[in-house]
């Protein structure tokens, strides 16, 4: 088969469409103006590598000769990895909700020569089925519109972009009072799931950012309810599907309500952001279960998704041998053959049986308690957790051996900045330094690699970076930068996050609206400048602009983070009350802000009982950073933070700061657990 023009790209998901007959072009100049040019309308799908009816969609109609024929004869054809390209995703994702309902991927959409849609959906079958009309046809219809019906092509464009521009405005700035925290943690209780924890019924996504949420309000109402819900989620998500029972990290999501059956994708986000909020559940309850889920998650990372120059790749598909989940379920014969005499309490502790749960094979899920599976074999409750913990190592090692699914090895910018937050925060409770290493080695690796002229570049694939970097990809990284100096404060770390939020501010800022766009000011000009927003399967870039800017202004008192870090906040309230659930982010740094941060530093890590009673107790509003060397402490006592604080070689001294007073150096438990 001859190649079409995605052949030069680096994209994983544009590269598997390389030898389709659809003669697919990257969103680039040539393209756009061949349409222009020609006066062709474009089509253009979206989706990403791990995709699973993406990958359905491509096999059905881009690989048809027939419905390739017609798209090449009458349209532009243009593949976006919505990943490499979030802002063409969000517009055209934004058109497809306004139209549809909903949204997804694959996204297909038809556009004029200047790029504003006329018809949009996301999957289409090849022929008329599933009350859907065939891909086939309606290549043939809006053709055909095309030539005949130019009037009600060119009604239906000005419709769509009308009603977008009305979506990109946002709701009158309101002042921030508890009261916001109080509605919005009311409304969201109301969303969850009583029995099995998480939100809604059927598909559950983990919706990490309100789970933080919850526990804040807790901690902040004193009604326990709020975190019982949490913790009854974060458990069942552990012992369900959607946490891989055997290699450890999380899939995308369940696709039934207690968590059993996953879409077996496992993408780098969520397992960057879900062990932060198992680190708070460990930092609340000490239930070394949790300690388990993080430490798994993160090998599971450093196992298989870490690249050699330390950064982390994007994905891993649903799909192996074409098929859905195969890679990750078994079979009891198998099982029992590989585990012999531990096979019994294992399959029974994992619910595996001879019919399975998933089509003929069983995905592994924790149903029981390990005292009764084993008071039911006559061992004590540590050597059934020896067993279990033996079965899964074998278990590991025998999957190795199955082909794998597909892996998304390009690095987005934002995506690893998560990620070294996660690791960072893994680091604190379990003081694993490899987790440690792996945060600072992707955060060199976004500096040497993914930066040019002081900005950041959103993308890096086979020793090349390119396009510019998003809002969210500068809030993380700054976000991250702050995180790794509380962990290991030096200047020089703290200078790059100064750096990256005063790039965010001038680049970025909506001063109209008082809040951030998407795309920066010297980013490629689209039909419109979109926001994000919502704090949905990642949060928003203005949420986590907003939390690491309040956290920068406590550390070097520059006012013009406080004042724009509130100026978002205030956009943002009062949408956040009526819809939590698509503000969690927002949520916590609302918290943080009201609860007004609590300043602690820790001088000299000696004694290690201390540092470790302050790192693993929850304290959401604060910031807390370790000093442990004089030379250190020397370098960052210019900076008000850290001002009138000395270091005594032969004890930790930990200074707890609020409201511009600070106490006198604390050198035990007792009295440091006064005051935070």
């Amino acid at each position: 088969m001859e190649a079409n023009h995605l052949v030069h790209e680096s994209s994983p998901y544009l590269l598997q469409h390389a030898y389709n007959p659809v003669k697919w072009y990257a969103w680039c100049d040539e393209a756009l103006k061949k349409a222009k040019d020609e006066n062709k309308p474009i089509f253009l799908s979206v989706g990403y590598s791990a995709c699973h009816w993406c990958h359905v969609m491509a096999h059905e109609s881009f690989e048809n000769e027939e419905i390739a024929q017609a798209m090449n004869e009458n349209f532009v054809n243009i593949k976006v990895d919505r990943e490499e390209r979030p802002d063409i995703d969000d517009i055209y994702q934004k058109v497809c909700q306004l139209n549809t309902g909903n949204g997804g991927w694959p996204l297909s959409v038809f556009l004029t020569p200047d790029q504003r849609p006329f018809y949009v959906g996301t999957y289409f079958p090849p022929l008329d089925s599933y009350g859907r009309p065939g891909f086939g046809s309606i290549v043939r219809q809006l053709a055909q519109a095309w030539k005949e019906k130019p009037r009600d092509v060119e009604a239906a464009a000005e419709n769509f972009v009308n009603a977008l521009q009305k979506t990109e405005s946002i709701s009158q700035p309101s002042k921030l009072e508890k009261s916001v925290l109080d509605e919005a943690a009311m409304n969201l209780l109301s969303l969850g799931d009583p029995t099995n924890g998480g939100f809604g019924h059927a598909p559950k996504f983990p919706n990490a950012a309100n789970l933080s949420f919850m526990l804040r309000y807790s901690k902040l109402s004193g009604i326990s309810k709020f975190q019982e819900f949490v913790l009854r989620t974060l458990t069942r998500m552990a012992n369900g599907g959607i946490c891989d029972q055997v290699g450890g990290g999380f899939h995308r999501y369940s696709t039934d309500s207690r968590w059993l059956v996953p879409h077996f994708e496992k993408m780098l986000y969520d397992n960057a952001l879900l062990p932060v909020v198992y680190a708070e559940a460990y930092q609340i309850t000490k239930d070394p279960r949790y300690i388990e889920v993080i430490n798994r998650t993160l090998d599971y990372i450093l196992r298989e998704m870490t690249s050699p120059d330390g950064g982390f790749y994007s994905a891993q598909d649903a799909d192996s041998e074409g098929e859905e989940g195969k890679y990750y379920v078994w079979k009891k014969s198998e099982v029992q053959k590989i585990l012999g005499a531990d096979s019994d309490l294992f399959c029974l502790y994992y619910d595996v049986t001879d019919g399975g749960n998933f089509e003929g094979s069983t995905i592994l899920y924790n149903s029981m308690n390990l005292s009764s599976a084993a008071f039911q074999f006559g061992k004590t409750e540590s050597e059934a957790k020896e067993i279990i913990e033996r079965s899964k190592t074998k278990l590991l090692e025998a999957r190795d051996k199955r082909i794998r699914p597909g892996r998304d090895d390009k690095v987005l910018a934002g995506w690893n900045a998560l990620m070294i937050t996660g690791f960072l925060r893994g680091y604190r409770v379990t003081r694993d330094k490899r987790f440690l290493g792996a945060a600072e080695n992707c955060i060199k690796f976004i500096e040497q690699k993914m930066t040019r002229d002081g900005e950041i570049l959103h993308t890096y694939k086979d020793g090349h970076a390119k396009l510019r970097a998003y809002l969210d990809d500068y809030a993380y990284f700054v976000n991250a930068l702050v995180d790794y100096f509380e962990v290991r404060p030096t200047r020089k770390y703290l200078d790059l996050a100064v750096h990256y939020a005063n790039y965010l501010i001038e680049h970025f800022w909506d001063e109209s609206e008082k809040n951030f766009y998407f795309t920066a000011d010297n980013h490629e000009k689209l039909i419109v400048r979109t926001k994000s927003i919502y704090d949905l399967s990642m949060p928003s870039g203005n949420s986590v602009a907003a939390g690491a800017l309040l956290r920068l202004y406590h550390v070097t008192q520059d006012k013009r983070y406080l004042d724009t870090s509130l100026k978002v906040m205030e956009s943002l309230s009062t949408m956040a009350a009526e819809n939590p659930f698509g503000f969690g982010q927002l949520l916590n740094v609302i918290y943080m802000y009201l609860k007004k941060p609590t300043e602690i530093t820790m001088v000299n890590h000696s004694n290690k009982e201390l540092c470790s009673y302050l790192e693993k107790k929850f304290l959401p509003e604060s910031i807390l950073v370790n000093v442990e060397s004089p030379t250190n402490l020397k370098d960052l006592q210019t900076l008000p933070f850290f001002s009138g604080k000395e270091f005594d070689e032969t004890k930790t001294r930990v200074y707890v700061c609020k409201d511009f007073t600070c106490s006198l150096p604390l050198e035990t438990i007792e009295e440091v657990e006064k005051l935070v």
